[in-house]
């Protein structure tokens, strides 16, 4: 072991990263649409508290005029444009209906109909425009310069759209990988779990593949490019979220469904209540108040709001309990679901790895408190993700760690050091072992006088040999990263390393199966065998391991093409695509990466993995106070539309009817801001 940690050198393209302007995100205010929501929401706010203080009409009158204007003028243009192809969309009737409104009198009640709409559309803006953000800023994972090696052996710093496939290409230690390719020459370990999700680095030698965007350790790699930078698998990432976005169904609200057909019918109906008494000889302003009268009492306003609130209330429900719905829609779809598929690192694992496991060889008269001590000692001053694994196990058993000396690294073996006066290697066992027998026979060629007492330290060196193998081979199988000790040149035991499971897994697990009738599917990128006892362990059958990011989409949409709606949930940039495909993507928010929680549709802010299932079962409560609001909404409309047709229904009464519904049906969607409507949600989670 000749190679000394070091910190690397601050070469060009170190340079060039760290003045490199950080990615910008989307300016709230630079959206038209959040700039009218907002003009039009401060003119109502302004002129409102006027009204209500009975300040003259000619000062509040203009606010709410103006407020009409910079709220409504978006939608309704839009809704004219619709009419050019012969579709009527509910957002001109809402401005159609307001203005109507204001005709009448009820000026107020208008203004808040286009404020509320005017706010959903910037809300819809911003999520979109954020998203986009995201998608860009995946691109800043992969360095914007790379170290390539002329033919003459010179290095020369290029940006990475000059790289051209079968160049050489230089990673030196802590530098991002600039370019999908094989190794050539050197060892080290690479972080890629923005691609694979794998937890560890993985340790890499010649002809393995790196990718563009993951993180060399602290080996040097020469590397030959072997595709295009617009063929990279981070560039492609980037291209399956942006079409997965674009090819999304469109998102619908269960009201929006009918509105084509109720807005047709209202503007029919309207004008036939207000034509047909004209021709038989009504009064003009008669048959006009009429007329105004059936517009207002069979308004979608109480229809609209028989959606909302409920939708509104579980959202504001859930994020106080540490769930961020992004939006009514992703709410309602949240409860539509009928299959689960699952990540594994950082979602059904806590995404950190841990000691799990400590087995020392008695023959050597170590515990195990003193295996994990000199292990931790040694591997005290490594930044390795092994090495803070094995340095928190003996804080957390409050062992002391004595100083290392003469601590060196060695890229894909290990660490040594001198702990104590012993000198202490810790690291792959594979590789420990072939170099600890590539030593023995260097010493036993210079040793020919000791030649008998040189074989029986061999034969008892074999002996240990075949133990530690069989120790790791066990903990390998079930799941470990076996990571063996070895003092004084000889094994001393193994540890075992994993990612843990999170507590609330095998729950979590059990309640999805519940509420969708299908066990949950496990997508990731680790490998088969750990994948396989990490599932065993949560309760899962289904096991999809070893999938890049296409891989996981082609899951997602195998499920979708045979008819189920799927929710997807994950953490990481390599799970980005699959959210955005599946009929409702969620992310954990505690360790999940931008990309996966801009693109998710909700994120789970506590990283209680318990609440999803939650957040699915206040969804179907929401679902079905909206189906109890609509059957009241349509209650009223149909009796005050009668009475209006059959007989003579006064405005005001008309206007207290309607507005009495529609406040209904909102009281009744408001009972999900109560805590117990969540703690329901979370027992039928349970199950």
């Amino acid at each position: 072991m000749t190679a000394t940690l070091t910190p690397p050198a601050a070469g060009p393209a170190a340079s060039v990263r760290a003045g490199a302007v950080p990615r910008r995100r989307t300016r709230l205010l630079a959206l038209p649409e959040v700039r009218w929501a907002a003009a039009a929401t401060a003119l109502f706010l302004l002129a409102l508290p006027l009204q209500l203080a009975g300040a003259p009409a000619w000062i509040w009158g203009p606010l709410y005029a103006l407020s009409y204007a910079t709220g409504g003028w978006e939608p309704g243009w839009e809704g004219l444009k619709a009419l050019k192809d012969r579709t009527l969309d509910v957002d001109l009737l809402m401005v159609v209906a307001a203005l109507g409104a204001a005709s009448i009198g009820q000026v107020m009640d208008g203004a808040l109909l286009i404020v509320i709409f005017a706010t959903s559309g910037a809300l819809e803006a911003l999520a979109t425009a954020r998203t986009a953000d995201s998608v860009r800023g995946l691109l800043d994972l992969a360095p914007a310069t790379a170290t390539r090696i002329a033919a003459d052996g010179s290095e020369q710093t290029v940006p990475l759209a000059e790289l051209a496939v079968g160049d050489t290409v230089l990673v030196r230690p802590g530098e991002s990988v600039g370019a999908d390719g094989r190794v050539l020459d050197g060892a080290s370990e690479v972080d890629q779990a923005s691609i694979t999700g794998e937890p560890l680095p993985a340790a890499k030698e010649p002809g393995d593949e790196v990718f563009a965007g993951t993180l060399n350790g602290t080996g040097a790699l020469r590397v030959r490019v072997e595709r295009d930078a617009s063929d990279s698998v981070i560039a492609r990432i980037v291209r399956m979220v942006e079409e997965a976005t674009e090819t999304k169904a469109p998102t619908q609200l269960f009201i929006e469904k009918v509105e084509q057909r109720y807005s047709l019918g209202m503007v029919a109906a309207t004008l036939a209540v207000f034509g047909v008494p004209l021709a038989f000889g009504d009064a003009f302003s008669e048959a006009l108040l009429r007329a105004m009268t059936f517009m207002i009492v069979a308004s979608p306003c109480a229809v609209v709001l028989a959606t909302m609130p409920p939708l509104l209330s579980a959202i504001a429900n859930a994020g106080r309990h540490g769930v961020l719905v992004k939006s009514a829609v992703a709410m309602e779809r949240l409860g539509q679901i009928d299959a689960v598929a699952l990540d594994k690192t950082g979602t059904l694992t806590e995404g950190t790895p841990r000691v799990v496991d400590v087995r020392p060889l008695r023959e050597r008269g170590l515990d195990e408190a003193e295996l994990l001590t000199l292990a931790a000692a040694a591997e005290h001053p490594s930044e390795h993700p092994l090495a803070r694994a094995v340095v928190d196990a003996a804080r957390e058993r409050g062992l002391d760690l004595p100083a290392a000396e003469d601590f060196t690294s060695s890229p894909g073996i290990g660490v040594r050091a001198v702990v104590g006066g012993r000198t202490v290697e810790v690291g792959a066992p594979a590789r420990l072992l072939a170099e600890a027998e590539a030593e023995s026979k260097v010493e036993g060629e210079a040793e020919v006088e000791a030649e008998c007492a040189a074989e029986a330290d061999a034969d008892a060196g074999s002996d240990a040999d075949g133990v530690v193998a069989a120790l790791a081979r066990e903990l390998e199988e079930s799941g470990r990263t076996a990571v063996l000790v070895v003092v004084d040149g000889a094994p001393a035991g193994v540890l075992g390393i994993a990612d843990r499971l999170r507590r609330d897994a095998a729950a979590t697990v059990a309640a999805l199966t519940v509420l969708t009738g299908t066990a949950p599917i496990l997508l990731t990128g680790d490998n088969p065998r750990a994948a396989a006892n990490l599932a065993a362990e949560a309760g899962i059958e289904d096991v999809r391991a070893g999938l890049l990011p296409q891989d996981k989409v082609g899951a997602v949409r195998e499920l979708e093409g045979a008819g189920r709606r799927v929710m997807v949930v994950g953490d990481g940039v390599n799970d980005a695509p699959a959210l955005a495909a599946a009929h409702i993507g969620v992310a954990m928010g505690r360790v999940g990466s931008d990309l996966a929680l801009e693109t998710a549709d909700a994120v789970i802010v506590r990283d209680e993995l318990a609440a999803v299932p939650a957040t699915v079962a206040l969804s179907r409560r929401a679902r079905e106070l909206v189906v109890q609001n609509l059957a009241i909404a349509g209650v009223f409309i149909a009796g005050l539309v009668v009475w209006d047709l059959a007989g003579t229904l006064p405005l005001p009464l008309g206007v207290a009817g309607h507005e009495g519904s529609t406040v209904l049906v909102g009281l009744n969607g408001l009972r999900l801001l109560r805590d117990a409507a969540w703690k329901r949600a979370a027992a039928e989670g349970i199950g």
